[in-house]
């Protein structure tokens, strides 16, 4: 049996040099270029093709998942496809308005005024009038045009409670709470203790009936329980009865009308205490808290934030157009006392606009159109009653104006 002969291995030694194969003597560097090159001749083809490969098996992943997504679509009820839309919609629209924000830079301000609802019974004036709120009480809620109060806001400077127009600086001082409203401008501050420990028993002792039981605690008075338990009284209510009616306006007022909070139909228990003696309820200085309130708000809603407005609006707005005639579309209104009443007789102040036209109307005719002095007209002096210049000497004060825990600084020096 033959074997074949096995082939001579070379010794390392004798193994052809790499440059014997280029017919050349190659330095080092050169024998590692020619490494590099057979290497890419050889090789480079596989590591394209395993490059495609993994290239088609991503591809082929990607189309797995979609249709995986498909039939999971498809298995979904349709009542969660429809949530799904509405949530697409809802984002949409969001983007949209936050777009016309960027567009239109302004914001229109809401308020709320919750007027009495129903004038005072005849019984119940001497009362009012005993306690400083005769006037007031007599006054009518109006439509507010919020466009123009935004318009106002903007104008509105915290650091001095002043309004920058073109005619300089302006603001809403103690002389139109007292003529608007005849409200008392002199005496104590309007402060006590906010919050009362047995507001069920202090309920009953001054207005005869509690919205809770004597255990419970509660810090506010629902305007829908004050007008349901005191609008209508017997023909023979007692004087304690008719007082305690009288009490229960004046918060409705108090709450609804000069010092109502932004979002909110219910007024501070807090007032309370301070109408024990309607004999010196007259004595605080209900005029300046009004004021400290509105001075309050205006500063809040300068925020770019605010939403909404508390405080005395049917002032602001009256106070506007007084000084402002250019404003009001209507001018032949008739004058009647309190003043802000002017603007709920029919048509009102007419036509409303937007804030863009507002800005418009302040900027062009505030120059020349702007009354300083409205009140000195004949026909508006004619009809305000002499009891509310008792006080004019505190129009032109300096001096801060207190709400409880709000406490403004009133500079009357900085407008005229």
């Amino acid at each position: 049996m033959l074997v074949p002969e096995a082939a001579p291995v070379l010794p390392l030694a004798e193994a052809a040099p790499v440059s014997a194969a280029f017919g050349a003597d190659l330095t080092p560097h050169a024998e590692g270029f020619c490494f590099f090159v057979w290497g890419t001749i050889i090789y480079g083809p596989q590591a394209s093709f395993s490059a495609k490969k993994k290239k088609k098996k991503r591809e082929e992943g990607k189309k797995r998942r979609r249709r995986k997504k498909k039939k999971e679509r498809r298995r979904r009820p349709a009542a969660e496809r429809r949530k799904k839309k509405k949530k697409k919609r809802r984002r949409r629209r969001k983007g949209k308005e936050k777009e016309g924000k960027k567009k239109d830079s302004y914001c229109i301000l809401r308020g709320r005024v919750n007027g009495v609802g129903y004038s005072p019974d005849a019984r119940l004036m001497p009362y009012l009038e005993l306690a400083g709120f005769g006037s007031a009480a007599l006054t009518r809620t109006f439509d507010l045009r919020y466009d123009l109060i935004s318009a106002l806001v903007e104008r509105w400077r915290p650091e001095t409670h002043t309004f920058h127009l073109s005619c300089g600086e302006c603001t809403v001082t103690l002389e139109d709470v007292a003529l608007q409203f005849g409200l008392p401008i002199d005496g104590d501050a309007v402060t006590g203790v906010s919050a009362i420990a047995k507001p069920a028993a202090l309920c009953y002792s001054l207005l005869g009936a509690s919205p809770g039981d004597a255990e419970s605690t509660f810090s506010e008075l629902k305007f829908t329980w004050l007008k349901a338990n005191f609008q209508h009284l017997s023909d023979n209510a007692t004087e304690e009865e008719l007082v305690c009616a009288a009490r229960a306006y004046i918060m409705h007022i108090i709450g609804g009308v000069l010092m109502p909070n932004s979002n909110n139909n219910k007024v501070h228990i807090q007032y309370l205490p301070l109408l024990t003696d309607l004999r010196s309820v007259r004595s605080y200085s209900w005029g300046s808290a009004v004021l400290a309130m509105l001075y309050r708000e205006l500063c809040r809603t300068t925020k770019p934030n605010a939403v909404d407005m508390g405080g005395c609006l049917i002032l602001l707005q009256s106070w506007a157009l007084y000084r402002m005639p250019f404003l009001a579309s209507v001018s032949h209104q008739p004058y009647v006392y309190p003043l802000v009443n002017r603007w709920s007789i029919y048509p009102g102040i007419g036509r409303s606009y937007t804030v863009p036209i507002y800005r418009l109307m302040i900027e062009q005719h505030a120059g020349e159109g702007f009354i300083w002095m409205p009140y000195r007209r004949p026909e508006i002096a004619a009809i305000i009653p002499s009891s509310a210049y008792v006080d004019s000497q505190l129009w032109c004060t300096n001096a801060p104006i207190i709400s409880f825990n709000v406490v403004e600084w009133y500079q009357r020096d900085r407008v005229l």
